[in-house]
């Protein structure tokens, strides 16, 4: 007989923890439990809601006996526009010390695995178009985000020694899916609107990751062997080009697209005077993954392409709308 598995997943009412959360609680014969911190949170399935404090990561002892794997999606999340004084000092304080703390208490209660969803920005925040980060490449880090999840890494792996409790890291790039918000979710909107954009000639490359893709990933790392102890890349594994992206989320949403080729270089320069260098760069600039690890490690492949998922996220983009 099959013993039953057990899993806790925190963040589980954030964008990837709730998808995360709602498979793993579609599957028979599992325990899920969810730490979240509101009262009367209306869970999927099989999963069984644990209160925490509203600093959990930072209380040290959590209800954790009898988990097997522990799924960490909770973060103090990239900003944009951080009014913090010393945001370093914030993102350290629960991406570093929080994690630690959390993955403490797992230890002690005998977690025998540890899943880290942590961010490409270890590796860091651009790439030359046609060599893109690996897994095992050196981590570059440049803003604070990015330093707190590579510190929380380094944390971790060294716990994981002392312990013995495994520890696997997934670092997604952008993760676009059913209730993306930010700047995916604005794209869709102009597009959506018919709003002319001048991202037409933007010959770079970035590699995306589908909710569900990433999902798929955190799945098979729950039990996987060859996981333990690893650190892995995920995205679709069809990069593009801005450009193209509007081109197929277009298509997804069947609206036109009116994309004006504006050259990337004079983009960058305008948005430099207006004080948006950091959005201009992430719209014109390349960022790229190399997964090979990820498929010949785990023997993963990720099972929906950009085209369906895309058609996913236009679907409920569309939905949302019209119920407003």
């Amino acid at each position: 007989m099959t013993q039953q598995k057990t899993y806790a997943i925190t963040g589980a009412t954030g964008f990837v923890g709730s998808a995360v959360l709602e498979r793993l609680a579609a599957q028979a014969g599992v325990e899920i439990r969810a730490l979240v911190r509101r009262v009367g949170v209306k869970l999927p399935g099989n999963a069984v809601a644990v209160q925490v404090g509203e600093d959990f990561l930072l209380e040290g002892d959590l209800p954790l006996e009898g988990v097997d794997v522990l799924v960490h999606c909770a973060a103090r999340v990239h900003i944009m526009s951080d009014a913090s004084s010393d945001p370093l000092s914030e993102y350290r304080s629960v991406n570093v010390a929080g994690t630690l703390k959390l993955a403490e208490s797992a230890a002690r209660s005998g977690v025998k695995r540890f899943i880290f969803i942590s961010s490409i920005k270890v590796n860091g925040e651009v790439t030359v178009p046609g060599k893109p980060y690996t897994a095992d490449d050196m981590p570059a880090p440049v803003d604070a985000y990015g330093i707190s999840k590579m510190e929380a890494e380094q944390r971790l792996m060294l716990l994981g020694s002392a312990t013995g409790m495994e520890i696997v890291i997934i670092r997604p790039v952008l993760v676009y899916g059913p209730g993306v918000k930010a700047n995916f979710r604005s794209m869709m909107s102009w597009l959506n609107k018919g709003v002319p954009l001048p991202l037409g000639a933007i010959p770079n490359q970035r590699s995306l990751v589908a909710l569900d893709n990433l999902v798929d990933l955190v799945v098979t790392c729950l039990d996987h062997a060859a996981a333990a102890n690893q650190t892995f890349l995920v995205s679709d594994d069809d990069d593009m080009s801005t450009t193209e992206l509007l081109k197929r989320m277009g298509e997804a949403l069947e609206t036109p697209v009116r994309l004006i080729p504006v050259p990337a270089w004079l983009l960058l320069s305008g948005a430099a005077l207006l004080g948006r260098k950091d959005v201009a760069r992430r719209l014109c600039g390349s960022l790229q993954v190399d997964i090979s690890k990820t498929r010949s490690l785990l023997g993963w492949t990720p099972p929906l392409t950009v085209a369906q998922a895309l058609s996913k996220t236009a679907r409920s983009f569309q939905e949302s709308l019209k119920s407003k």
